[in-house]
Parts: C-alpha cells; structure tokens; sequence
C-alpha cells in the first residue's frame, strides 16, 4: 500500500492534483480520504448562523483523532465509514460513505500534512502551492456558487481567517512535503512529472498484481 499526502491552501487546486493521480492509477486501486469530511460536528441546538462563523482554517476545526483512527484502519486492510460534512449546513449529516482499502490511499486537505502522527504514515507527502490572489478567486467562485455566500461575505472571510490562518498554520507545513506542485492546479507538466512518479511507485511495489 501507498499513502499519498496532498496538503496546500483553500483553492491551490489540490482536487486537480488528486484527479490527475488517479487517473493515472488503475481503476479501483485509489481510496480518497479527504480532510474535509473530518471537520468537528457541530453541538446540538447551535443556530446555522453562528455554525457559520466557526473558524475552519483553525487545526482544531478537525477531528484529528477519527481521520488518523480510519487511515490506520484502511492501512491495516479494514474498511471504514468515512463522515460526510455539509458546507450549507455547517455539520455533519447523518449518512456515511463506506470506503474499502485500496492500494493507494490519498490523504487531501488543506492541513493533510500539520500532524505528525499523520505524516508519519505517509509514503509521499505533496504541497500544492499557489498565488495568494488565484487562490482568492477560486474560493470565491466555489463559496458563491456552491456555498451560497455573497462576495462581500468571501472577501471579509478572506481577509479576517484565510489568509491569516493560511500563514501561520498551513504555509509552514510545505516544509514537510517531499514535491512542491507550483502554480498550483494549472501546473499540468508539474503534475503529469508527479503522476508518472507515482505510477512508477505503483509499479515497483507491483501492487496492480
């Protein structure tokens, strides 16, 4: 088994890199745990509008314990319940999405690489990097469309927690990273030179036997 990091900031384009990878690998031999379906559930009876201004740029946003608990489990062969997260409702929902071991595991979010413990599982740890402003407007264009926020709601967001909690938590932790995609997701010879690395990581274990 591989157990691959991608960390970097709010829309540095780390599903682009993910997508590209697993397109690469074949087909049923890739389980995504993605960081942002461990985010804390929320207590019973707090109203949509202050769940919303919780800080999920802030590491203690996550529950660390269950995310390091089911990739132990899936490197261990066993099958998990990964949690499901809504961005509308600010919470946890109710259903699970079953996801059995594969071959090569991929860990994605913004702080995949900030805890030690899960570092340390990890054969290839990956920061994909970005421009402070092409990150902007890729946030912007996610949370208005897909997160019904207004500009103005994104931009204060931007500038009163992103990007603070950018610098002081996420930013330092690309010095734990083995590659450094620059440029972010339009970085297609970047991360085509990464795919066929990691394909051939794939092939020395001989794990598509």
């Amino acid at each position: 088994m591989i157990i691959i990091g991608i960390a970097g900031g709010t829309g540095s384009g780390k599903t682009t890199v993910v997508r590209k990878i697993m397109e690469r690998i074949p087909t049923g031999q890739v389980s995504v745990v993605p960081q942002d379906s461990y985010y804390k559930a929320a207590q019973p009876g707090v109203p949509l509008e202050e769940l919303r201004k919780k800080n999920f740029d802030h590491p203690d946003a996550f529950d660390w314990d269950l995310l390091e608990e089911q990739v132990r489990a899936l490197r261990e062969g066993r099958a998990i319940e990964q949690p499901v997260y809504s961005m509308l409702t600010c919470n946890r929902c109710e259903e699970t999405v079953h996801v059995e071991p594969s071959n090569v595991i991929i860990i994605e979010g913004i702080m995949a690489l900030y805890r030690k413990e899960l570092r340390d599982m990890m054969d290839l740890r990956i920061f994909v990097d970005a421009d402070a402003d092409d990150r902007l407007i890729r946030v912007m264009e996610r949370d208005v469309i897909e997160r019904g926020r207004t500009a103005r709601m994104v931009m204060n967001r931007y500038l009163r927690v992103l990007k603070p909690m950018h610098n002081e938590f996420i930013e330092p932790t690309k010095a734990y990273a083995d590659i450094i995609v620059p440029q972010g997701g339009e970085n297609l010879r970047a991360i085509n030179i990464l795919s066929v690395y990691i394909e051939k990581m794939f092939r020395d274990k001989k794990l598509d036997r």
